[in-house]
């Protein structure tokens, strides 16, 4: 699985370079967590857990124009399965498309800003199933629509390379397995612009 990553990622990497003439595309990976509410006046047995914590990987890219409007798409998991009310394991997938615009703040500094919409795929993996063969994996899905808004700050550090501490928010619609639709993710990413500022 992670050698098909990082072939897929040198393959996307080097398809965007032979597009980035008369625009910038920006390529990053980074590692982000999750914030949100806890539901402290439940008094079920089993209240749905806050949707927080945990180390996030994300692969992003954006294609800026000229007029410093342009488009996004990122996807971001939880890097280890997590554990659900301390029982289940599973893993999110959070990914979004966005409409972006860049301002030039100063020498080598932009400021980005997004939004869009996207999904989130909850797998909630059963380690207990009825399956008489030994290797017989069993999950199940559930997908939510997202609305996102991001903002990032793009520093360049050495030629085109930068690095970019981020903040998203997103409203995840009915998402009944957690406490809270509304979640915020924290990070910084690195990754390389193509084409010119």
């Amino acid at each position: 699985m992670r050698k098909f990553a990082l072939v897929a990622s040198a393959y996307v990497v080097l398809l965007f370079a032979a597009f980035a003439q008369a625009q910038q595309i920006d390529v990053a990976v980074g590692g982000s967590t999750l914030f949100s509410t806890k539901n402290t006046t439940a008094s079920e047995a089993f209240p749905p857990p806050a949707e927080k914590g945990g180390t996030y990987a994300g692969f992003s890219i954006d294609r800026i124009f000229e007029n410093h409007f342009g488009y996004s798409a990122e996807v971001s998991t939880l890097y280890h399965q997590g554990l659900y009310n301390g029982y289940q394991r599973f893993r999110p997938f959070l990914y979004d498309v966005n409409g972006v615009f860049t301002h030039h703040v100063r020498n080598r500094i932009n400021a980005d800003f997004m939004a869009g919409v996207g999904g989130e795929s909850l797998i909630f993996y059963n380690q207990f199933s009825a399956c008489k063969f030994s290797s017989c994996p069993v999950s199940v899905n559930s997908n939510h629509l997202l609305v996102h808004v991001g903002a990032d700050v793009r520093y360049t550090v050495w030629r085109n390379f930068f690095v970019r501490p981020e903040a998203h928010f997103y409203r995840i619609v009915n998402n009944t397995e957690f406490h809270s639709g509304n979640v915020l993710r924290l990070g910084a990413s690195i990754g390389y612009t193509f084409g010119s500022e």
